[in-house]
């Protein structure tokens, strides 16, 4: 069964096409902290990035998104550490129940802080 998915689907790992391109022409260039292994073509002309898990773009780091978009040439690997006023990469969460809301919003409990009294309603003329 997990062979017919394989061939079906593309949202799930790679697919035949791509398995077969990573073992004929791909060289490992490394691999980030979520598992994602990245490739490069023999000649270096085609760059891409096999997934630990779901497809997902936005699990790719910045330091290997500007790698795979040839930004820098220099695998991640071998880049200096991040500069202190960088914060820590994290995936996207909208659409999770990880994402952001303030605290008005319904999935926060629908609350908010009562008005001030500083703001004043616009009325026209």
């Amino acid at each position: 069964m997990r062979f017919l998915k394989s061939l079906f689907t593309w949202w799930d790992g790679p697919t035949w096409g791509t398995w077969l391109e990573t073992k004929r022409l791909g060289t490992e260039m490394g691999r980030d902290e979520t598992g994602n292994v990245y490739y490069q073509a023999s000649g270096g002309k085609r760059r891409w990035v096999i997934y630990s898990g779901e497809n997902e773009a936005t699990r790719v780091p910045p330091e290997w998104l500007i790698w795979l978009h040839r930004t820098v040439d220099q695998v991640p690997a071998d880049q200096p550490p991040m500069k202190v006023w960088e914060q820590p990469w994290s995936p996207n969460l909208t659409g999770t129940s990880d994402a952001f809301a303030p605290a008005g919003a319904l999935s926060k409990g629908g609350k908010r802080a009562r008005a001030t009294g500083d703001y004043q309603a616009w009325k026209p003329e």
